[in-house]
């Protein structure tokens, strides 16, 4: 479902001073439903590599295969389209609209690319994922109404809402307390497994990395896969 082939990003000109290697000929497979965290110090490259597998940025040399289509070969309006119809996003600061309720957020990615007819549809699956994941009570308030789990939650709904083949979720418990970092990743596992969705998690925190299926370190720039953690 996605793989990523030599991939390398750096800034500046390779071989002149200030060339900043980050990424150096990373390989990465995953099958649809596999879920993977991502570790490593911070500027290690961790994000860098999500943005990446993303299309939120484009590597220096390499390939990113997203469903049998190399991402590298797209152009913007195009890599748009997959952005929002094909990935979804999560990350440490929820980026809720503060003016907008927890509903009207969650229905933010259906505008992008609106297809006609389908409000009905978009509404029920965003009542369905608030009530699968715990915030059915949260619909109308606003983010500021919210605790920091809650507008995790309503932000990986917003992410799942268009029913994404692929979730990418950046240190998505980085502002939480253990307690409610425990449950997002948690939610994050049920959701993998329910909807089989494929699923990369960087963090910075080792235990809550083995609760998914595989896990990988970044280290000097090489993606390095580590001994299988068991869920």
């Amino acid at each position: 479902m996605l793989e990523l082939i030599e991939v390398t990003k750096g800034y500046g000109a390779p071989g002149l001073p200030g060339y900043v290697p980050v990424l150096q000929s990373v390989y990465l497979k995953l099958n649809k439903g596999e879920s993977i965290a991502v570790l490593g110090p911070s500027g290690c490259g961790k994000s860098t590599l999500l943005n990446i597998t993303g299309a939120l940025d484009r590597p220096s040399s390499g390939r990113v295969i997203l469903n049998g289509r190399d991402l590298t070969t797209l152009n913007e309006a195009e890599l748009a389209h997959v952005r929002n119809k094909e990935i979804g996003f999560v990350f440490q600061m929820h980026h809720l609209l503060p003016h907008c309720t927890v509903l009207e957020n969650i229905l933010i990615p259906t505008i992008a690319f609106h297809e006609p007819g389908k409000s009905a549809s978009y509404r029920g699956r965003a009542l369905e994922l608030m009530e699968r994941i715990g915030i059915s009570e949260c619909m109308n308030r606003l983010p500021g109404e919210l605790s920091g789990g809650q507008r995790q939650r309503a932000a990986v709904a917003r992410a799942l809402i268009n029913s994404p083949g692929l979730l990418l979720a950046d240190e998505p418990t980085g502002s939480l307390d253990h307690e409610t970092a425990e449950s997002v990743m948690d939610l994050l596992n049920d959701l993998n497994n329910s909807e089989k969705i494929t699923l990369v998690v960087v963090t910075h925190a080792i235990d809550l990395a083995g609760k998914f299926g595989r896990l990988c370190t970044i280290q000097k720039g090489i993606l390095v896969e580590e001994a299988k953690h068991e869920r």
